[in-house]
C-alpha cells in the first residue's frame, strides 16, 4: 500500500491530540479519582474505536485498489485485443507466438499463431533488406524498420522492431487509394506536332492539302479520344494535349501506336507524314509543365522527328524514332545560323573549335571549316586536340605540312589559359558536353555555339546562344561546308581544306553510302570545285592489311539473333581500337540477311567497346541508349566499364526488352 495513504496528514494531529487528552485525564484523576476514571475509561474507549476505524480504512483501501488493479488488467487486455491494429510478437526464427485479435479478421478469423512471418508476408524480408540498403548508416532504420505491403485483402504498413521481436501493423488501404487516385489525377502536358507537314505536301494543290490534313487530324482526334485525352487544334501543323497520369501511363504502355498510324496512313505520299510528341507531367506549376512539354518536343524534333519524347520529374523516355530524319527542302535555317555565327565571331576576341574525344575525321574537318570561316574576318582561331589517333593520323600528316594550319591545333591546358570572357567556343560533331575533348571548356566559356548533326540526347549543352543541330545531316562537315557558302561572300578555300571537309562527308556517309541526301552531294560538289582533292581522300582511308586480318577474324566469331542481327564477341583479353570496332560493325552490314550489327570487345583504356550500325530498318540508338551511349538511328555506340562477358549479357537483355515491348524491326 502506498505510504502517503498510510502516514495521512490528519493520524499525526489524533496521536498528538490524544497524548494530550491522556495528559488532561491524569491531572483530573490528580484532584478527582472518580471523575478521572470515568474520563480514563471515555478516553480508551475513543482510542478503541480510533484503532478500529484505522483498520477497517485499510482493509477498505485494500479491497479498492485490487479491485482496481484487477478491473485495469482486463480493460489492459481487452483494450489490446480491440486495438485497431494489429500486434505480432515472434521468435527467433520467425513463428509467430502471439497476436491481438485484429489479425484474426485479417486472416479469415483464424488464428495464426505458429505459422512462418514468412509464409504470413511473403515480401515482408526482401521489403526490410532493401529499406536497409538504402539507409545503411541511419541507426533509427536499423532499430526500428517501416515497410509497406499488398496483402490480398489490401495495404498494410507494418512496423518492424528487432530487438523486442514485436510486428505493429495497420491498414493504409485508404490512403494508398487515395495517393494513387491523386498521381492518377495529375495534369500532364503535351505537344503534338507534324514535322514534315511542308516536305509531305510538295506538289499538292489546296484542295488536296486540307484533305491530307482533315485525314491527319482525324486520325489524331480518335487516337485522343480512346485515351481519354483532351486535344485542341493550335494550328494546321500543331496540337495541343491535356491529359491525366493515368491516362499518359496508358500511352507509354501502348508505345505511342499513332505514330506507327498516321505514317502507314500516309504510306502512299512520295514522303510519308510523320508525327513528333512532347510530353511532360511533375512540375510544380502549369507554366513550368508547358516549358518540359516544348522542351521534349524540341528534343524528339532534334532526334529526328517521327517520336515521342516524355519527361517524368528526372525520368526522359523516348519511343518511336523507327524513321530516318526527313532532309530539309530549304538553305533558309543554313543561311541565318551563317550570318549568326558571323556576328558572333566578328564581337570575339577569339574563336575556340572543339570536336569530342578520340575525333574522327569528321570532328577534324568540321574544326578546320570553322576555323576558315574565323580566318576570313580575320579572327583568331584554335582547334582543340588531345594528341591524334589512328583514324586522322594520315589527315594531321597532311595538316602539318602547312604551317599556318598547324599551329592553329593547340591542347586543352593552352586552350583553358585562352578562353576569355570575349571568347566564342564551337562544339562541333557532339552536343554533350561530357563528350568534348576538354569539357571544363564548356563550363568557363561565356559563349558556347553548337553544329552537330547526331539525334539530340538528354545530355545537351542547353546554355548555347547558338544550336545548329540537324540529325537530317550526314555529317558536321556537310553542315559547316554549308555554312561556309553564306557565312562569307567569298569563302575561297584550300585543297587541304576542302579535302579535310570531303573526307568528314566520305567517312560519315560510307562513302555517299548511307544517310546521304541531297544536299550532301551538293555540299561534296561545292567542295569538289574548292579543289578537294578525291585521291588524297583515298590515301587517306586506306586500311592496313593487319587491321584488315583482324577484322576478318573477329568477323569470323560473328553469330546470327532474332533472324537479322549479327552480333560479334571478341576472344577475352584481345583489346582492340574503337576505329575498328566500328569498321567490324560496317563491314557486317554488307552481309546476307543482316539488318542490323553489334560487334563488343575490350579496348586499349580497359573499357568494353560496343559499337552499332543499321540499316534504317531498326534504331540502334535507342538501344545504345538503354545501356547508357547513344548516336544515330542506324549508327550508335557504347563504352562500357565491367567484364566483357556482362557486356554481351546486358545487350542480349536489352535486346530481348526491346523486341518484347515494340520489336526490333520496323
Amino acid at each position: 500500500m502506498p505510504k502517503f495513504l498510510l502516514k495521512r496528514w490528519h493520524g499525526y494531529h489524533t496521536v498528538w491530540a490524544f497524548a494530550l487528552l491522556l495528559i488532561m485525564v491524569l491531572i483530573v484523576f490528580l484532584y478527582n479519582w472518580e471523575l478521572g476514571l470515568i474520563c480514563l475509561v471515555l478516553a480508551a474507549a475513543l482510542g478503541l474505536s480510533m484503532v478500529k476505524s484505522e483498520v477497517r480504512f485499510r482493509r477498505e483501501l485494500e479491497e479498492y485498489i485490487s479491485g482496481l488493479s484487477f478491473r485495469i488488467k482486463r480493460v489492459e487486455g481487452e483494450a489490446i485485443n480491440m486495438l485497431p491494429f494489429g500486434i505480432i510478437l515472434y521468435s527467433e526464427d520467425k513463428m509467430v507466438e502471439w497476436h491481438n485479435r485484429y489479425l484474426t479478421s485479417i486472416f479469415d478469423d483464424r488464428s495464426v499463431v505458429g505459422d512462418s512471418l514468412n509464409e504470413l508476408f511473403p515480401q515482408l524480408q526482401s521489403a526490410i533488406q532493401a529499406k536497409k540498403d538504402k539507409s545503411e548508416k541511419n541507426e533509427q532504420a536499423n532499430r526500428q524498420t517501416t515497410v509497406e505491403l499488398k496483402l490480398d485483402q489490401g495495404y498494410y504498413r507494418l512496423i518492424v522492431i528487432p530487438d523486442e521481436r514485436l510486428i505493429y501493423m495497420y491498414e493504409v488501404t485508404d490512403l494508398v487509394v487515395l495517393q494513387q487516385q491523386y498521381e492518377d489525377e495529375q495534369l500532364a502536358l503535351g505537344i503534338v506536332m507534324l514535322d514534315n507537314l511542308d516536305e509531305a505536301s510538295q506538289g499538292m494543290d489546296d484542295q488536296q492539302r486540307t484533305a491530307l490534313i482533315a485525314r491527319v487530324s482525324s486520325e489524331i482526334t480518335s487516337w485522343a479520344k480512346n485515351y481519354s485525352v483532351y486535344l485542341r487544334r493550335l494550328s494546321s501543323e500543331r496540337y495541343l494535349m491535356m491529359l491525366n497520369h493515368k491516362a499518359m501511363k496508358e500511352l507509354e504502355q501502348s508505345r505511342f501506336v499513332i505514330l506507327d498510324e498516321v505514317r502507314e496512313m500516309t504510306a502512299d505520299l512520295k514522303v510519308p507524314l510523320t508525327l513528333s510528341i512532347g510530353l511532360a507531367y511533375g512540375a510544380d506549376s502549369i507554366s513550368e509543365l508547358g516549358e518540359l512539354a516544348q522542351s521534349s518536343l524540341d528534343m524528339a524534333l532534334g532526334r529526328g522527328g517521327d517520336q515521342a519524347a516524355v519527361k517524368a520529374g528526372q525520368r526522359l523516355s523516348f519511343y518511336g524514332g523507327k524513321s530516318n530524319a526527313m532532309e530539309k527542302r530549304t538553305r533558309v535555317r543554313a543561311r541565318v545560323i551563317a550570318h549568326a555565327l558571323r556576328d558572333l565571331m566578328q564581337e570575339s576576341d577569339r574563336v575556340i573549335i572543339m570536336g569530342h574525344t578520340n575525333p574522327d575525321m569528321d570532328a577534324i574537318g568540321a574544326a578546320i571549316g570553322v576555323w576558315k570561316a574565323a580566318s576570313l574576318y580575320n579572327v583568331e582561331a584554335h582547334i582543340v586536340l588531345n594528341g591524334s589517333n589512328p583514324s586522322i593520323e594520315r589527315l594531321m600528316e597532311q595538316v602539318r605540312r602547312e604551317e599556318r594550319l598547324s599551329q592553329a591545333f593547340i591542347t586543352p591546358e593552352q586552350s583553358l589559359q585562352m578562353m576569355s570572357e570575349h571568347s566564342l567556343l564551337v562544339v562541333v560533331d557532339t552536343h554533350k558536353a561530357s563528350m568534348t575533348v576538354e569539357p571544363k571548356l564548356v563550363q568557363q566559356a561565356g559563349r558556347v555555339v553548337v553544329v552537330d548533326h547526331h539525334r539530340r540526347g538528354e545530355e545537351f549543352i542547353n546554355d548555347a546562344v547558338l544550336i545548329y543541330l540537324e540529325p537530317y545531316a550526314s555529317s558536321a562537315c556537310e553542315l559547316v561546308t554549308e555554312l561556309l557558302q553564306y557565312i562569307h561572300d567569298k569563302a575561297a578555300l584550300t585543297p587541304l581544306e576542302a579535302t579535310a571537309l570531303l573526307s568528314g562527308i566520305t567517312v560519315d556517309t560510307k562513302h555517299f553510302a548511307n544517310h546521304t541526301g541531297s544536299r550532301t552531294f551538293e555540299a561534296a560538289g561545292f567542295l569538289r570545285r574548292s579543289g578537294a582533292d578525291t585521291v588524297m581522300i583515298q590515301r587517306l582511308l586506306k586500311e592496313d592489311l593487319n587491321e584488315y586480318i583482324a577484322k576478318a577474324e573477329i568477323i569470323k566469331h560473328a553469330k546470327m539473333v532474332y533472324g537479322h542481327i549479327a552480333v560479334a564477341v571478341t576472344e577475352p583479353g584481345q583489346k582492340i581500337s574503337q576505329l575498328l570496332i566500328a569498321q567490324v560493325a560496317d563491314t557486317l552490314l554488307n552481309m546476307t540477311d543482316v539488318r542490323a550489327s553489334f560487334v563488343i570487345s575490350e579496348r586499349p583504356d580497359g573499357l568494353i567497346g560496343i559499337s552499332a550500325r543499321s540499316l534504317g530498318h531498326m534504331n540502334v540508338q535507342v538501344v545504345m541508349e538503354r545501356l547508357g551511349g547513344g548516336g544515330h538511328l542506324t549508327n550508335a555506340a557504347v563504352q562500357l566499364d565491367c567484364p566483357l562477358e556482362e557486356a554481351e549479357r546486358r545487350l542480349a537483355e536489352v535486346l530481348a526488352e526491346i523486341e518484347g515491348e515494340e520489336g526490333l524491326f520496323e
